[in-house]
């Protein structure tokens, strides 16, 4: 029975951790509204972790500030590749820290311009405080046994990325925001096997910076902050078992809005700079018999409709993450 306890543990922070990490790392460093702070989550039991993970990520074409859904032009090719690489660290109990680092490459073709580019993207540091312990179980018996995971934590995300502000020629060319954000964060997960339900909230800030140059022309000084960001991520996730030894695969489904409002240009908000996007994800999660090692495959797809997002590019971004965890 305590095996058992251990193992259902340890599998409810194992598929928080790979929903936290697979739909939200969908905007880590897209070239219109990159900048997640993005985080590594530790599964219970562990001390450490190493995270590495490949994008790709297709645009098909973008919705305009109405939200009516439009095609880029004929002839367009717009991709993003990005390395993702993290490490997470717990120094105690229930506090956990993480550090995420993406390098990107930029290959666009648009309305006949060519441009390849490539940079470091923004990173982010993470704090989190594991408040309440997931009580997993097999089968409901009491109202204790419908005790959730709760994790709160903070994210720091860190303009080391290539903005609009630095000296590049359009957007096409940038990897990050050029702005720090703080992020707050809320995961609540329950397991009870074979199922496993995730709802993740995030709210950030931005804080404002001067800017005197735009895409490489020299301006005059302004003061600028970009609007506050919420996301909301739900997901629901089937857990089956193979072998003898106990190695696991999970299929996770998810649904997830991303919000930024307006920003302001010396205190006056810019009417033109908000946008929306609501995408779906499917991801499947293989972890070992000892879930040292954890291999997760991912694909975020943004519905092409109208009113599924808001200024704001529709893409297509396939993953394929590993993570291996030092006890």
């Amino acid at each position: 029975m305590k095996m058992r306890s251990k193992r259902t543990c340890f599998l409810a922070a194992l598929l928080a951790g790979a929903v936290l990490l697979s739909p939200l790392s969908a905007w880590a460093g897209s070239c219109c509204g990159g900048g997640l702070a993005t985080s590594l989550i530790l599964p219970k039991f562990y001390s450490s972790m190493v995270d590495v993970s490949v994008d790709v990520e297709k645009y098909n074409g973008y919705w305009d500030h109405q939200g009516i859904h439009r095609a880029d032009p004929a002839g367009s090719d717009l991709q993003q590749y990005r390395l993702n690489m993290g490490y997470g660290q717990r120094f105690s109990p229930r506090w956990q820290a993480s550090v995420v680092a993406p390098y990107v490459w930029n290959s666009n073709v648009y309305s006949g311009l060519s441009s390849r580019t490539d940079g470091l993207g923004d990173m982010s540091m993470s704090l989190w405080y594991e408040a309440l312990d997931d009580l997993s179980a097999w089968k409901v018996r009491s109202i204790k046994d419908m005790t959730p995971s709760v994790l709160i934590g903070t994210s720091l995300l860190i303009p080391t990325g290539i903005s609009p502000y630095d000296e590049v020629n359009n957007s096409f060319d940038v990897t990050g925001r050029g702005f720090y954000r703080l992020d707050g964060n809320v995961l609540v997960s329950k397991t009870i096997h074979p199922w496993s339900a995730t709802l993740s909230l995030a709210y950030g800030t931005y804080l404002e910076r001067t800017v005197n140059r735009e895409y490489g022309n020299y301006v005059e000084p302004y003061h600028k902050q970009l609007g506050d960001r919420t996301i909301a991520l739900f997901s629901l996730s089937y857990i089956m078992y193979f072998g003898t030894g106990g190695d696991t695969i999970t299929g996770i489904a998810s649904i997830s809005q991303l919000r930024e409002a307006d920003a302001t240009i010396n205190g006056v908000r810019d009417s033109s700079s908000g946008f929306k996007k609501d995408t779906v994800s499917g991801t499947i999660v293989y972890s070992s018999t000892d879930h040292d090692w954890i291999v997760r495959m991912m694909w975020n797809h943004a519905i092409m409709f109208d009113g599924w997002g808001e200024n704001f590019p529709s893409t297509d971004i396939y993953t394929l993450g590993v993570s291996y965890g030092f006890r």
